[in-house]
């Protein structure tokens, strides 16, 4: 895949994708799933080069009240550690994207590139990435996407 301009409307990864699977894998082969086997997900690429990524565990703990900010200490740990969402301007090179963070839930990565390889099989997207940190281990993530309907 060559340079692709974000902006182009032959970019193989404008649009929104859900995601059918996340895992990491360790050195061994093993592979472990942060937001469990049933995690949902999107990630949508803009013609104007933004991206949002939104994952979550399937079976999120609710507040106790409905209201964004009024989780306890614990149920707002819960709700911190049972999803991941970043968004920021996108650049794909090769079979790469870098996604410059702008906002993130975890605050780390704010002003950080994030750097995927892209793999086309079919109608399916994967994005990896090698030596990531999580809970952690180093390992390999790989995220498997299907086009939105």
């Amino acid at each position: 895949m060559d340079t692709i301009n974000t902006a182009a409307t032959d970019n193989p990864l404008i649009g929104t994708w859900e995601m059918l699977d996340w895992y990491n894998q360790d050195e061994t082969g093993q592979k472990h799933y942060p937001l469990g086997q049933n995690a949902t997900g999107y990630i949508s690429y803009s013609s104007d080069g933004h991206v949002f990524v939104h994952l979550m565990a399937a079976d999120r703990q609710l507040y106790h009240i409905n209201d964004p900010f009024g989780g306890s200490e614990a149920e707002d740990s819960a709700a911190m550690k049972s999803q991941i969402s970043y968004a920021g301007r996108y650049r794909v090179s090769g079979d790469q994207v870098t996604h410059h963070v702008t906002h993130a839930s975890c605050p780390n990565w704010v002003g950080t590139d994030q750097i995927r390889d892209i793999r086309f099989d079919g109608p399916q997207m994967t994005l990896s990435a090698a030596g990531a940190v999580f809970q952690g281990e180093r390992v390999t993530a790989y995220v498997i996407w299907k086009r939105a309907e």
